[in-house]
This record gives structure tokens, C-alpha cells and sequence, in this order.
């Protein structure tokens, strides 16, 4: 490495972040980026360890002890060659990746582990700024053609590698801009939409096409798909989300998390949040804000999170975040061993701007008002058992804790539990697995039907941004064999 020694000389520092009470104005990004100086210090803490783990990690396999190297020297033209190598969407990855390499890094086994996800921003964001991200037009075009159904991160990667393979891609989408999850899922403040629409032109410059308001089984036929393309996939993301059926569940101010984000994102963007709101079942023409209200986030992980950052830009009187599992520990446990990811207690930026976070509580009934609105929950404390591998194994309620709390918005954040059947997948007779995912093995991402594929949370489940781009470039050499026994 360029400082062997500079895991020793310098700690992990993160950028500076925006005052809590300046970013809780606007929906813009609000995290600084790194000084020159700063940015060389913390590449140099990349210890050149004889098996990086970090490989591992990152279910792209970034090649990062190189590009942290490269970083270091200032070379910034082989710190971009590297990441590109292995990620397509390396500004989406930055901002909103979890970062499951800096879990496996060898530092972390003692020290707080290198700035990874940060330095990856940096490196494709200097990259654009200098001009080396230039359109990658295949030089010579087959005479194939594939369809894909859906515009997020594992369409679009399946769309890049497909499109590099040199083949004709059509992208349909069924909102009214492509992006899938990443325009509309991601709050603003953590994803600029400018960033998206960056990485969209680029696309289209290299040739991929993308067809919106294509809403494939209602107002594109799929079987027309079938004669014109020769290979389909399916990337259509898991969409149908987890419900809560208590008593109460039909009063106004109940929604789930995605018709909240989605709306909002969508105002910031001057669309009109309630086109195409009919191509999704659970959405609904009604505005859903959360401006004077109490309001309750059903669901502890990044979506709750979202929904708390959103709600509180949008001047909610109080936010409360509700999770049904314990609350877990703050470091690794001997259940949590070094490099596996660990389920320690996560506290993101959101949270830092204003929340009332509560474990192991479980909600019994909505209570409405005498006009059907939503006015109060009863919840009711829980306590857990814990299993011999560590893990929460089952819960009984807590005598005397049940109780009411005052309401007006309940977001549920419960996660998703497997793709839209209804429709195109049905009307195909697509086999689902177990979890209700589309069927597919692993090594091929083949259907039950020859030239239809799939790929990212359609065949996964609910997954991470990182995943779907594995899934996408994964899924493309898949179409591409299958293309060239053709």
C-alpha cells in the first residue's frame, strides 16, 4: 500500500454533516465531502492485510485494498478503472449501500474499520468531475433483442451489461421515469435525483432504450413482448408490502411506508404524486402527510428510517419508531463473529434528527375518531426469549404494560413479502418459490419459462441496493450464454 503505516497513524473519520436544524429545512443531501487531505488519510489507513476480507464482504467484490491504494497516490484515473471493473452504479452504492465490506474489513477486528463506502463516493463523483466516465458504446451490435421489466438497480445493471454485450435493450418501466426503487423509494436527502437522471443519460447515450408509463400485463401485453424479444427479464423488485390486520386497520392515516416516501418524492420532482397511482393496488388518491401529527412508524429498518427523516422535514409534532424485535447490542456479541454482518444497533442520520426509538413493543388496535380517522394506538410491551444461538426466538406481552398512545399517521415499514403476482406473473404462470418470489436457479436466473429470466428482489426477496447490482450483472452473463446458444 502507499503508507503501511497509516492504519496507525490516523482513525476513521467520517465527513462533516450539515447542522440537524439547517438540513431538517430542505430534502437535499447534506453530507460534506472529504478535503483532499482528509480523503488521503483515510485510504492510507488500508492495511494491504494479507487476505483482505472485504472481498467478501461486498457482494460485488470490489477489488478496494486497489482503489484505496490508488486513492492514496492521487491517481485518480486507476482508482475509477478499478471500481468500474466490478460496479456499475457506484454513486448509488456510495450513498445508500450499508456497507456490508466495512463489517469484513481486518481493521474492524480491533479498530474502527476504513471509511470504504465514503471513499467509493468520492472516487466516482472525482471521476465525473474530471471526465473519465465517458458513454461505453458496444462496438459492434448482435442482432438480439432482450426486454426488461423494470428500472431498478437490477434492471438498470442488467440493462449496462447486457447493452456492453453489444445486444438491442429495451428498459420498460411503469412509472412515469425510470428509476424503480432509486426514484422513488430513497429519500432525496440520502439520493439526489439528479444523480439517477446523471447515471439514465449515460445509459441512453451507450443505447439502452427505456419505454415509461409501460406498465407490462395491463397496457403492454407480455405475450407481445415474447415474439419481439428474444430473451425477457423479469426485475420488477419485491412490491407487495408486509400488512399489520388488527382491529382499526380500515381508518384514514394508515398507509404503508412506499406510498409515503413515494409521494413525497415525487412533489420535490414538481410530478404529480398521484399519477399512475393505479398500477400499484396498495396506493391510494390521497395526500399523506405528516405536517401537525403524531406520528408512528411501524418497522425498525432503513424504510422506518426514511419515513423518519421524512416526516420530520415535513414538520410532524412528534415522530416514534416502533421495532418488534429487542433492542440489539451496540457491539458484536460472540453470535456476531468478526467477519460475518453483524445486527448491532444502528443509528442513522434520521434518528439523529429527532425520534422516539422503542424495542419490543407489538400494536394491538388502531382507535379511531367518531369521523373514522385515526386518533391513538394501544400497544402493549413485549418480552423475548432468546434462543441458544443468540437469536430472538419468541415474545409473550408483558402483563400490565398494554397502553394508548395519541396518533394520526401510522407508516408501515414492515418490509416487503414478495413480488406482485397479480397480473403479468400470473397471466405468465411463472413459478414462485416458497417465499412467493419468482423461481429461478442461481447459476442461470432462468424461469420455468426458456428466455425468461430474473433478477435482484423479484428472485432474492427483499434485499439490498448492492445485492440487486450483483443479481443484474449476474443475470446478464446468464442472457448473454443463453443469447449465444441462440
Amino acid at each position: 500500500m502507499g503508507k503501511t503505516t497509516g492504519f496507525l497513524e490516523f482513525t476513521r473519520e467520517l465527513p462533516a454533516k450539515k447542522p440537524i436544524e439547517e438540513r431538517l429545512k430542505h430534502f437535499n443531501e447534506f453530507i460534506e465531502p472529504y478535503s483532499e487531505e482528509k480523503l488521503n488519510q483515510q485510504s492510507a489507513r488500508c492495511m494491504n492485510c494479507g487476505t483482505p476480507f472485504c472481498h467478501h464482504g461486498c457482494p460485488l467484490g470490489n477489488i478496494i485494498p486497489e482503489f484505496n491504494d490508488a486513492v492514496y497516490r492521487k491517481n485518480w484515473q486507476e482508482a475509477y478503472e478499478i471500481l468500474n471493473a466490478t460496479n456499475n452504479f457506484p454513486e448509488f452504492t456510495g450513498r445508500i449501500c450499508p456497507a456490508p465490506c466495512e463489517s469484513a474489513c481486518v481493521l474492524a477486528i480491533n479498530q474502527p474499520a476504513v471509511a470504504i463506502e465514503e471513499i467509493e463516493k468520492h472516487i466516482i463523483e472525482i471521476a465525473f468531475e474530471k471526465g473519465f466516465v465517458k458513454p461505453r458504446r458496444p462496438n459492434v451490435r448482435s442482432e438480439k433483442k432482450v426486454a426488461i421489466i423494470g428500472s431498478g438497480p437490477a434492471g438498470l445493471a442488467v440493462a449496462a451489461q447486457l447493452n456492453y454485450s453489444g445486444h438491442t435493450v429495451t428498459v420498460f418501466e411503469r412509472d412515469d421515469a425510470p428509476g424503480g426503487l432509486l426514484r422513488y423509494g430513497i429519500p432525496d436527502f440520502k439520493l439526489e435525483k439528479w444523480v439517477v437522471d446523471r447515471r439514465l443519460k449515460l445509459l441512453e447515450e451507450e443505447g439502452v432504450i427505456f419505454k415509461c408509463n409501460a406498465n407490462v400485463g395491463v397496457n403492454i401485453h407480455i405475450n407481445d413482448l415474447l415474439r419481439e424479444y428474444h430473451a425477457v427479464v423479469l426485475a420488477g423488485g419485491s412490491t407487495s408490502p408486509r400488512d399489520l390486520n388488527i382491529p382499526g386497520r380500515e381508518l384514514k392515516g394508515i398507509h404503508f411506508a412506499m406510498q409515503f416516501l413515494k409521494q413525497q418524492n415525487k412533489r420535490i420532482a414538481a410530478r404529480d404524486p398521484f399519477a399512475n397511482s393505479n398500477i400499484e393496488s396498495n396506493i391510494f388518491y390521497e395526500d399523506i402527510l405528516a405536517n401537525g401529527k403524531n406520528v408512528v412508524v411501524i418497522g425498525g429498518g432503513d424504510t422506518g428510517s426514511d419515513c423518519v427523516g421524512t416526516s420530520n422535514r415535513q414538520g410532524a409534532k412528534s415522530v416514534t419508531q416502533f421495532e418488534l424485535l429487542p433492542k440489539p447490542p451496540k457491539n458484536r456479541t460472540e453470535f456476531m463473529p468478526w467477519p460475518t454482518y453483524p445486527m448491532v444497533l444502528k443509528t442513522s442520520t434520521s434518528h439523529e434528527e429527532g425520534v422516539d426509538r422503542q424495542w419490543a413493543i407489538a400494536t394491538k388496535e388502531f382507535i379511531g375518531d367518531q369521523d373514522g380517522n385515526l386518533k391513538s394506538l394501544r400497544i402493549v410491551d413485549l418480552e423475548w426469549k432468546i434462543s441458544e444461538d443468540g437469536k430472538p426466538a419468541h415474545f409473550m406481552e408483558k402483563a400490565g404494560s398494554e397502553r394508548e398512545i395519541p396518533c394520526e399517521l401510522a407508516l408501515f415499514a414492515m418490509g416487503f413479502v414478495h413480488p406482485q403476482h397479480e397480473g403479468m406473473l400470473n397471466e405468465l404462470d411463472i413459478e414462485f418459490d416458497e417465499r412467493g418470489n419468482v423461481k429461478a436457479t442461481d447459476k442461470s436466473y432462468q424461469t420455468n419459462i426458456s428466455k425468461i429470466f430474473t433478477a435482484g428482489d423479484m428472485r432474492r426477496g427483499q434485499s439490498l441496493v448492492v445485492w440487486a447490482i450483483n443479481e443484474g450483472r449476474e443475470c446478464a452473463s446468464a442472457v448473454n450464454a443463453f443469447l449465444k446458444t441462440k
